[in-house]
């Protein structure tokens, strides 16, 4: 979906109110494991827009590749395939029902050890059932898309493939000439690997196909899109392998320091997080062209990108490669204006929310404000006694994006019932104005931020539901057990979209269809 039919928001408009869900694509029920982008997506954008919503946020729907996590995805171009709708791939003709019939997963968890091989299949017979037997329209439309995304889809089918032949190791543990991209090894290597290639680049088209259908499907009802956008990369992407000379990087290709933050009040030691840091001036030199095209390729599929750890566009925390805790870091500066002046001229707006969460200093705040990105803040932090705590209400601008709480928060149910006695005196102070019950402490959170001076106030989906710790989608520092909560379609039906449809209304966010005569004016403005 294009982001130039309409208004670029943000920075939002002073008088702009309106509201949004956060879910995550995996959560959405499906029988084959885990959400996908096809009708149960069709399905959640309805109900939506039924209950008076304007936006539905996601986290990355990249490749994942260690720990499934969405922040570590194996591209900053590239979706994950497990999104792509076994039900569109019947309808296209590429499967049969028969092809689809599922082991016994569980309705509420993703089981990645048994959704990934079983997802993997369905695409080789897809695959197959193409080179066999694919309509004229259909390799008419895979070419074209081949030709148009060539810029990163060469080296991510190249590297998935390659991925594929060393058993999935880290691409350093790859031969040497593979390693360092030696231009006869990697000829020979697409030679020797064409088929495996073709399919990659082949999952690719399908998923973005089935994207867009989804994309034209939330633009008709007035549903908007925030995507989410990691700072760092993995270490283990296609990103650096192709791209070696934007990071710091040894003559190795080993990264010479890795990301992380500091030690604070929450970690004596600091969070080591091991991603490569980029290498800011050769990024400035090229017109911060890689970054640009990583920020159009996801604004073609949403209106709105979260900007994950903005605080690094100001300074980032800097760790020796090898160190054992971050305690060694020091603060590096990123690109600061310079970076987003470049954006602007490029994209023609910056159509972002900053996630400026975390250690923000006085230069953060400046570089937020000076391109008035709206902040974020979390209700879950506001309760410590101090009424100048930024995440309180009183305390916001309208250029704001609250939150009852992120998907690294616990659910706000979770969260209250771990909350120490003086946090919980300080929260029902708050409330004065609301009913005193602990049972609906998520939803008194979420009147708290439709009522808020925010512009924008949204909740995840569990919030709404009034879901306690069973429904977390992560713990931060931990490896395992993470991203695999799922939503089961009875949880959907129920009147909770009623209620949320009423607060809306009564906070004036309320959320209307798209008027086509004024989004076309819009468009030509």
């Amino acid at each position: 979906m294009s982001n130039d039919s309409g208004p670029k928001l943000p920075p939002f408009p002073s008088s702009y109110r309106a509201s949004g869900l956060l879910l995550h694509v995996t959560s959405l029920p499906s029988p084959y494991g885990i959400g996908d982008v096809g009708p149960a997506a069709i399905a959640w954008i309805d109900q939506l827009c039924d209950a008076g919503q304007t936006w539905w946020q996601a986290l990355p729907l990249g490749p994942t590749g260690y720990g499934n996590s969405p922040y570590q995805s194996l591209s900053s171009f590239a979706g994950n395939g497990l999104l792509i709708s076994p039900d569109w791939l019947i309808e296209d003709g590429l499967l049969r029902a028969g092809d689809c019939v599922v082991p016994s997963f569980s309705p509420s968890a993703v089981d990645y050890n048994t959704v990934i091989p079983f997802k993997h299949r369905l695409l080789e017979k897809a695959w197959t059932n193409f080179v066999r037997a694919g309509s004229a329209e259909l390799r008419v439309a895979f070419e074209q898309f081949c030709h148009e995304q060539a810029h990163w889809l060469e080296d991510y089918a190249l590297f998935r493939a390659l991925k594929i032949r060393y058993n999935g190791a880290y691409y350093l543990e790859w031969p040497t000439e593979l390693v360092q991209r030696v231009p006869k090894a990697l000829v020979q290597a697409r030679r020797d690997l064409a088929n495996q290639v073709d399919q990659v680049c082949f999952a690719q088209f399908l998923l973005f196909r089935q994207g867009e259908r989804l994309e034209k499907h939330a633009r008709a009802k007035g549903v908007r899109l925030i995507g989410d956008l990691p700072f760092f990369v993995s270490p283990d992407s296609s990103d650096v392998w192709a791209n070696p000379e934007l990071f710091l990087l040894d003559d190795q290709r080993k990264p010479r320091f890795v990301a992380g933050v500091p030690p604070d009040y929450f970690s004596a030691q600091g969070q080591l997080w091991g991603n490569p840091v980029y290498n800011w001036e050769a990024l400035r030199q090229t017109g911060y062209r890689w970054c640009i095209d990583r920020l159009r390729a996801l604004l073609a599929h949403v209106d709105v990108i979260r900007l994950d750890h903005f605080r690094a566009f100001a300074a980032a925390w800097h760790v020796p490669a090898g160190a054992p805790t971050a305690q060694s870091g020091q603060w590096v500066p990123g690109p600061g204006a310079d970076f987003f002046n470049a954006v602007k001229k490029e994209l023609g707006g910056l159509p972002f929310i900053a996630e400026d969460l975390g250690l923000i200093t006085t230069d953060v705040c400046a570089l937020r404000d000076q391109f008035r990105v709206p902040g974020t803040r979390v209700l879950q932090f506001a309760f410590d006694g101090n009424s100048d705590n930024p995440y309180l209400p009183h305390n916001y601008v309208s250029n704001t994006v609250v939150y009852t709480g992120t998907h690294d928060n616990a659910t706000s149910r979770g969260w209250y019932e771990e909350l120490p006695p003086y946090q919980r005196q300080n929260l029902w102070r708050y409330l004065t104005s609301l009913h005193r019950d602990a049972r609906e402490i998520a939803w008194d959170l979420m009147r708290l931020a439709w009522s808020s001076p925010a512009a924008l106030a949204i909740a995840p989906l569990q919030d709404l539901l009034n879901l306690g710790a069973e429904a977390r989608m992560n713990v931060p520092g931990r490896a395992e057990g993470n991203w695999s909560w799922r939503c089961t379609e009875e949880l959907l039906s129920t009147a909770d979209f009623h209620w949320l449809r009423d607060l809306t209304t009564s906070s004036n966010r309320l959320h209307m269809l798209p008027n086509p005569a004024i989004e076309m004016a819009e468009a030509v403005l």
